[in-house]
């Protein structure tokens, strides 16, 4: 099974990461689904979304969890079931968890495309971006600025958030890989520590 890569943020928070290679048969042994998950994933049209369903299964297997500790709220929000903190990706041949047993986590993984460009006016002030001559650099900071409101997203587990207006990521150097983040919404603020890594033309970005 393709577990890729293994992070420790802390003593008490983890990142796994799964490349999907395996068939639909293969993914579905060692795991067990609830009634509600198998409607979900029968209802599933596309072939890789029913792949990242299932390995997110073995992503929460390797963390000692089964689909059957997994719950969602109103919101869509996942949550343990012990009160540890769990948040959830999947892009294209990617899926990703990050879970933490005392910190409100969120993560997100991105496939790498110039798509971002025609969008990137809808959830940062791209004239801060213009001085990267760069296409490709301008592609990679703008995923991981998108990344990391995505998961500043997530921890707040609610609707109505603004990338644009609600969600603030602080400049960052590449070489760094990491930065902050604040949320400002409804007259408070609360602040978060943001890394990330790039891999086989993928960013994965995590908050907490």
């Amino acid at each position: 099974m393709a577990l890729y890569k293994t992070l420790t943020v802390n003593k008490t928070t983890k990142v796994l990461i799964w490349k999907i290679e395996e068939s639909i048969p293969s993914l579905k042994e060692g795991i067990s689904l609830s009634e509600n998950s198998t409607t979900r994933l029968n209802s599933m049209k596309s072939e890789l979304h029913q792949k990242g369903f299932l390995s997110i299964r073995h992503l929460l297997k390797k963390v000692g969890y089964t689909d059957f500790d997994l719950i969602y709220d109103e919101f869509g929000k996942p949550h343990l079931k012990d009160g540890k903190f769990i948040s959830i990706t999947h892009s294209f041949t990617f899926t990703a968890i990050i879970v933490s047993d005392d910190l409100h986590v969120g993560i997100d993984i991105e496939k790498q495309r110039d798509k971002i460009l025609k969008i990137a006016h809808k959830f940062t002030p791209i004239e801060e971006y213009n001085t990267i001559a760069n296409v490709d650099a301008k592609i990679s900071k703008l995923t991981i600025v998108w990344g990391a409101k995505e998961s500043l997203y997530k921890i707040y587990g609610k609707k109505k958030l603004l990338f644009l207006h609600h969600i603030y990521i602080e400049d960052f150097k590449f070489e760094d890989k990491k930065t902050t983040g604040d949320i400002r919404f409804d007259g408070e603020q609360s602040s978060y520590n943001i890394e990330f890594l790039e891999f086989e033309g993928f960013t994965c970005v995590y908050a907490c």
